[in-house]
């Protein structure tokens, strides 16, 4: 499928933003969170039906792009910089990259059985593209199909913004491209100091040197596409519940399924068991009772560790088990971390992240939600998106976004190929969710 594919970059060019930054802000910090993240791309694609271009022709539209992008660039004045030392953005309006393209396959092709490979003809850099010079923070590709459609894939440098600050960037330069970025109330336009994360947890210096190149796995490893409906979704939370949880959220409930399920491929790939665990991004915005919280900007999110041993068997209440397990884990975070992180915190969320995702010690994965972010609404004028999608491919990831009416879960799962091919084929998982299904 992915052989009659091409895309063709017809312009590319560099976007300002439209007022120079103030000298007062010409350098953010980066915080501790930032410093600790790898400076790698994190990677989206939103995808607009055939009438987009009905009463736009492709030109005006990639000036309408450009225009609400130079404008947003002026609020998100660190996504024109560039990254230095490891522990600040030098904000000097070196401004974003557009690139045009036209791509000969209709867009139905792509929906119809979403392909990784294939999507990521349509973005505009590779995930793991170091951040040197010359390279920019923020990079986009306006791919034109020749049924009339269109999808935008953004590539943000993970370095400035995680999932949160990147759902305030794009709905925010929707709301530009729509002309009504300073007057309507559902935009959010981020408070000037961007510096606010690094106030509390400012850069440490031996963190100052760039970090190691992100090594990517050198064995084969595949990332797959499967959904859940809202009614499997309602039936899996029921035979999740319990009197210790009786009420388990849905990330929580399909968080145990795929825990369960990927643990049991794994042990069937290797023969033996192992130990297992999984480690679920936490939004610190949410967790901290302070109120300007939710105004940090870059990167503030936390991570904690939900463990089996190998004396626990596998058994009919292992989903049940395994979604206390989350809740306890959330709650003792919340717990501990409500009043605030020190400095320490970061190195120590991370740490033990990375020595576990070693999985020298046993089976770990890692899991981002991204869901209830409103990237379905991201609207740039001519409707909301058909699809939206992440394209991040990570040794052991998985990646819940939100499927378009809002009560669905899609996950990305990037696995080892053989525990993949075992994992697509366990009964408990099919019974819930959809393998790859058609978008459209």
């Amino acid at each position: 499928m992915g052989l009659g594919i091409r895309v063709e970059v017809l312009h590319k060019e560099k976007i300002p933003p439209s007022s120079p930054t103030p000298q007062h802000l010409k350098t953010t910090n980066l915080s501790v969170f930032d410093q600790l993240i790898p400076d790698v791309y994190v990677p989206i694609l939103l995808f607009y039906p055939n009438n987009t271009n009905s009463d736009h022709d492709i030109d005006e539209i990639c000036e309408l792009l450009k225009t609400s992008l130079s404008e947003t660039l002026t609020h998100f004045y660190p996504f024109a910089g560039k990254y230095q030392c490891n522990d600040s953005i030098r904000c000097n309006d070196h401004g974003a990259a557009f690139l045009e393209a036209q791509v000969n396959w209709p867009m139905s092709k792509i929906l119809e059985k979403p392909d990784f490979g294939m999507l990521k003809q349509l973005l505009p850099a590779d995930m793991g593209s170091r951040l040197a010079d010359p390279s920019y923070l923020v990079q986009v590709q306006a791919n034109f199909f020749e049924c009339g459609g269109m999808a935008i894939g953004v590539c943000i440098s993970h370095k400035v913004a995680d999932a949160s600050t990147i759902s305030k960037f794009i709905t925010s330069w929707a709301a530009a491209s729509l002309g009504s970025v300073s007057t309507t109330d559902q935009v959010v336009i981020p408070a000037a100091d961007f510096g606010a994360a690094a106030s509390l947890l400012p850069p440490l210096g031996f963190l100052n040197s760039p970090l190691p190149t992100v090594e990517f796995a050198k064995e084969k490893w595949t990332t797959r596409r499967i959904v859940f409906d809202a009614s499997k979704i309602a039936a899996l939370k029921c035979k999740a519940a319990t009197a210790i949880l009786p009420k388990p959220t849905r990330v929580e409930v399909l968080s145990a399924l795929i825990w369960k399920c990927a643990t049991e491929s794994s042990r069937s790939k290797l023969g033996s068991i192992r130990p297992s665990a999984w480690l679920p991004f936490v939004n610190m915005r949410k967790v901290l009772v302070q109120p300007l919280a939710e105004k940090f900007e870059g990167n503030f999110f936390g991570v904690f560790a939900a463990k089996t041993e190998v004396s626990e068997d596998d058994n009919d209440e292992d989903v049940q088990r395994l979604a206390a397990k989350l809740r306890k884990g959330i709650e003792e975070f919340k717990v501990r971390y409500s009043n605030g992180v020190s400095g320490d915190d970061p190195c120590e969320f991370f740490q033990e992240f990375g020595s576990l995702m070693d999985g020298s010690d046993g089976d770990a994965y890692s899991c981002s939600s991204w869901c209830r972010f409103p990237f379905y609404t991201v609207d740039f004028g001519w409707g909301k998106p058909l699809w939206v999608t992440q394209c991040m491919e990570f040794k052991n990831m998985i990646v819940l976004t939100d499927t378009r009416d809002g009560d669905g879960v899609e996950a990305s799962l990037t696995l080892n190929e053989e525990v993949m091919a075992i994992f697509e084929s366990n009964k408990e998982l099919l019974a819930y969710a959809s393998l790859n299904p058609s978008v459209i």
